[in-house]
């Protein structure tokens, strides 16, 4: 099993480190700086690198990192990225270089419309489809297909420890708190995160269990989010009209 280093990046990025002994797996390493630095001072080889979506706060670093490191380079093959050498689609199962544990890759459109997440050793690396919280926003794809998305997420084990890529938590559970005012593990958790961001503490990772608990995106059946979404626009009490609904609300939130 791997260690999992958080390393800052941007305002509100994270890029995830795996260490497994000398050698270094990287998530959506934007930046390539914070983690040559890391690289340095923790004495690692960078061995793989992987990239949820195109974007360039989740794949500028990787052409700067490559310069200083042979790296095999995992990404979607429907999105133009430059350096990826191993390209996926989704349904695959990887083993990244330098790391033991295994991966299935799963396509998760919606954000963007090749956007992958990686789940391996009770992992899930989902780069900008789940938020702690929230969820990504609709750039390319539709709402079908992220609730989609969201849905073969929140399918994995309530145990999976989720390492999205933003620090959003306490802004998504402002909003979170406007859509279902009476979850009263969503009023705990808010509390927590809002002591954790005063000390300067992360809110990520969180958990499958987490998320279903209090994130409105995985609640779209529950009634106090169905009727908070048909006070706001949504036609219908189906998954998919609550969470097209919920998305467009949180946008002007």
């Amino acid at each position: 099993m791997f260690d999992v280093i958080r390393i800052p990046a941007f305002k509100d990025n994270y890029i995830w480190l795996l260490r497994k002994g000398a050698a270094a797996t990287v998530v959506d390493p934007g930046d390539a700086r914070p983690v040559l630095e890391v690289l340095e001072r923790e004495r690692l080889t960078l061995a793989s690198i992987l990239v949820t979506h195109h974007h360039a706060d989740h794949q500028g670093g990787v052409a700067e990192l490559l310069a200083h490191h042979r790296a095999e380079v995992f990404g979607p093959a429907a999105e133009a990225i430059a350096g990826i050498n191993r390209p996926l689609r989704g349904g695959e199962t990887i083993q990244p270089a330098g790391c033991d544990s295994s991966f299935a890759v799963l396509a998760v459109p919606g954000h963007t419309l090749g956007h992958l997440a990686y789940y391996g050793a009770g992992c899930l690396f989902c780069g900008d489809t789940l938020f702690a919280g929230g969820c990504g926003r609709l750039f390319e794809g539709t709402a079908v297909q992220m609730a989609a998305s969201l849905a073969c997420l929140a399918a994995l084990p309530d145990e999976t420890v989720v390492y999205c890529a933003h620090e959003y938590t306490q802004a998504n559970l402002r909003f979170a708190l406007a859509v279902e005012p009476g979850n009263r593990y969503l009023q705990l958790r808010a509390a927590e995160v809002t002591a954790a961001r005063a000390s300067g503490q992360a809110t990520v990772p969180s958990t499958i269990a987490c998320e279903k608990a209090s994130n409105p995106f995985l609640r779209c059946a529950e009634p106090e989010v169905v009727a908070a979404a048909q006070r706001h626009g949504a036609a219908a009490a189906d998954a998919v009209a609550v969470f097209a609904a919920l998305r467009e609300w949180k946008n002007g939130f």
